[in-house]
């Protein structure tokens, strides 16, 4: 994959791309949005730690297609206010602090979730030869 950040626009507001090129022919899998609840389905208050779920969650979704963080070439979040943009982003850096190249990524502020204790949704678009 190749990241996409012309010099002739305005750079990122943090560490992600503008965009990114997947070659011809490589596996991509799209997850479903993950939300911060546990297997055990406790919900931590904190956004921080719901997002450490959510990328926990996220990480076992491409394992299981032979896929890690590196192959992530797009991450779309959902938060419920501004003040949890932070842990995510917090999160979010966490996840991708090994990849090699960063992805394109979309943030967005929403009014609520099928629960009113979920605070942060992520889901990513990967790919791989």
């Amino acid at each position: 994959m190749k990241e996409l950040t012309p010099i002739t626009i305005r750079p990122p507001f943090a560490r992600y791309a503008h965009g990114v090129e997947i070659p011809a022919h490589w596996r991509i899998v799209q997850t479903s949005g993950q939300l911060g609840i546990r297997a055990d389905d406790s919900i931590p208050e904190d956004a921080y730690a719901q997002a450490v779920i959510c990328f926990e969650a996220l990480s076992e979704i491409l394992k299981s297609a032979g896929m890690t963080a590196n192959d992530v070439a797009h991450i779309s979040a959902y938060v419920t206010a501004r003040d949890h943009m932070a842990g995510y982003m917090r999160a979010r850096d966490t996840f991708m602090a090994h990849a090699t190249r960063v992805p394109s990524s979309t943030l967005l502020i929403v009014s609520g979730f099928t629960r009113p204790e979920f605070k942060v949704e992520v889901e990513v678009l990967a790919a791989a030869p």
